[in-house]
């Protein structure tokens, strides 16, 4: 889609899709219509429904989703929010498993469990060090 071609949408407007028959969010300032993805979503209609009508961009992004699901809201995009009410800081960086620029956050939790299993396989050393002393 062109910019001239992309229709353009408030949060008034998308407001008023709200419901099981028509759901809309907003996520990193695009509008999608999920209404037909309610009884396909892994995490059941209730989690899309709960953000009908808003900008569910932090909630999306909390719940860490794949390239995967990523890629499939493209097919549901229905246009974008107006200049006016648009978030800077709404576009992140897509998290995409695997790859490079995941490799600090995988270094951070390779510590997470590394350092709490040498704190007790060395707990445990010293418990036996200090039995057998006695």
């Amino acid at each position: 889609m062109s910019d001239s071609s992309v229709k353009k949408y408030s949060l008034a407007d998308i407001s008023k899709h709200n419901s099981n028959e028509e759901a809309w969010i907003v996520i990193h300032n695009n509008i999608y219509n999920v209404t037909e993805f309610l009884n396909e979503h892994p995490g059941g209609e209730e989690v899309l429904l709960e953000q009908a009508g808003k900008d569910a961009t932090e909630a999306f992004e909390d719940v860490g989703h794949s390239t995967d699901a990523r890629e499939l809201m493209n097919k549901f995009k229905v246009g974008e929010l107006i200049d006016s009410e648009r978030r800077s800081d709404a576009e992140k960086t897509p998290q995409y498993w695997g790859n490079e620029a995941n490799a600090n956050a995988e270094d951070s939790s390779i510590k997470q469990w590394l350092i709490p299993l040498a704190l007790g396989i060395l707990a445990t050393i010293l418990y036996r060090y200090i039995f057998v002393q006695q």
